[in-house]
């Protein structure tokens, strides 16, 4: 079999370079639009959907100067790969219109019309991408003239089209129209691709000495943000803790119990109580008799069962006045507790944007599957098919903790409303967060639910 020539392999090197450049159009304009749907998510996360403030009084200055570079970020990297689809889309429109897309079969090599390979920049893909980009970016033209990589006169055509394209209507973008506005300026910029310029310019930074103190900043950064993270989910499970049981203990109790210790003090809080009580009795009387029966004892006397059913109810009163006592303990140690709660989170504001970006970061660096399982385990806990058993026995605990009589009624009303809202809520934004952030999670999602 004969090798293939030198003249052969480097041909072949030749033409793989040539289709990587082919592609610079779509791979440019991809970059941009995933730099858009970033700075859409950054929108709808932190501001509903708003514009992104310099200042916030929602967030700290430190939050805001963090999503601030973010947001220069993006729109650094919409203005460099925008401008990288209109510079090699013009030099493909400025090229022959017979450009050569060559094949190598058994050796020959063969010249291809590529005519058609122009029609694909035209496709009303493309144009809902430029579309979307426009919306995204134009809202930030005042934010152009902050210091770019990209020469004066590319961002300044860019910052026209931007407003031209808002101030009109956005569903008019037509391709035509695009490359004649950045045409005579791309050729100005560089005859080179940007894509190799910023090939070169990612080559600068990993070979600058200052590169590791860079790395070294941004560990310590992640650190600090980790550790506040995880000590303010400590604090918010901690501090209400402590403040409950220092709250009963020390200063609650003491009041309470001179308060019910009167024989004038209700024993039973609610009806509820008064029942079980009674069944307890009950019991006993049916367990005096059951004894009696089975180890074949003597019958009391009426006079000796009144007065061991009379020991048993003080016993049954004495408990049921413990446990009224503690439930009212329980309601005025939950209002400490709640204070506290309250008080952390006003007093930590900026701890709680830095817990919401670590948590971000934490959910976003989960592959595709591993969001899915979180997701149906968190649905089928709170509103799938046997959630309504495990909310019965919530509600009923919290209301024998506060020592509130069980509504069965308002059990059952909650059972069959909050669940249904829950799920509502799950599906929304599933439907318009998720959908955005994550598409292939989504389908994953549905993929395992089905």
């Amino acid at each position: 079999m004969k090798k293939p020539s030198w003249f052969q392999n480097v041909y072949s090197y030749l033409l793989s370079a040539q289709q990587w450049y082919m592609h610079t159009p779509e791979r440019s304009l991809d970059e941009a639009y995933q730099a858009a749907l970033m700075i859409q998510a950054i929108e709808q996360e932190y501001f509903d959907g708003q514009k992104i403030p310099y200042q916030s009084q929602r967030y700290g200055s430190s939050v805001m100067n963090y999503l601030n570079s973010e947001l220069n970020k993006f729109l650094k990297t919409v203005r460099m790969r925008l401008t990288e689809f209109n510079i090699s889309r013009s030099w493909f429109n400025n090229s022959n219109s017979t450009s050569l897309i060559t094949a190598k079969t058994n050796g020959a090599v063969i010249i291809k019309d590529a005519r058609t390979s122009q029609a694909r920049h035209y496709s009303q893909e493309v144009l809902e991408k430029l579309t979307f980009i426009d919306k995204v970016v134009g809202k930030y033209v005042d934010r152009a003239s902050e210091p770019t990589n990209l020469p004066t006169p590319a961002s300044s055509s860019l910052v026209t089209l931007e407003k031209v394209d808002t101030d009109d209507n956005p569903q008019n973008l037509s391709a035509p129209r695009l490359v004649k506005k950045q045409e005579s300026k791309a050729e100005e910029t560089s005859i080179l691709p940007r894509s190799i310029l910023s090939t070169l310019n990612r080559l600068k930074i990993e070979l600058d000495p200052k590169s590791e103190e860079e790395v070294v900043q941004k560990f310590r950064s992640s650190q600090v943000r980790t550790i506040t993270s995880i000590r303010l989910i400590l604090l918010f499970i901690i501090v209400p803790f402590l403040t409950f049981q220092l709250s009963k203990n020390l200063l609650i109790s003491p009041i309470i119990d001179r308060w019910r210790n009167t024989d004038q003090a209700n024993i039973f809080l609610n009806y509820e109580m008064e029942e079980r009580a009674l069944q307890e009795m009950q019991k006993f009387e049916e367990r005096l008799k059951f004894n009696q029966f089975l180890n074949g004892f003597p019958q009391l006397s009426p006079e000796a069962l009144e007065a061991q059913t009379k020991e048993e109810v003080n016993k049954i009163a004495q408990q049921f006045r413990r446990e009224s006592t503690n439930a009212v303990k329980n309601v005025f140690a939950d209002l400490c507790a709640l204070i506290a709660f309250s008080w952390l989170i006003v007093t930590s504001k900026r701890e709680i944007a830095i817990l919401k970006d670590f948590i971000d970061q934490v959910v976003y660096g989960l592959s595709d599957s591993a969001k899915a399982f979180i997701i149906i385990l968190f649905t089928d806990i709170f509103v799938g098919f046997h959630s309504p058993h495990g909310w019965e026995v919530i509600l009923s605990g919290i209301s024998r903790h506060l020592g509130l009589p069980e509504n069965h009624s308002f059990i059952f009303l909650f059972i069959a409303t909050f669940p249904v809202i829950l799920d509502t809520i799950f599906k929304y934004w599933i439907f318009r967060y998720l959908n955005r952030i994550s598409p292939s999670a989504v389908a994953t999602y549905r993929n395992m639910n089905e």
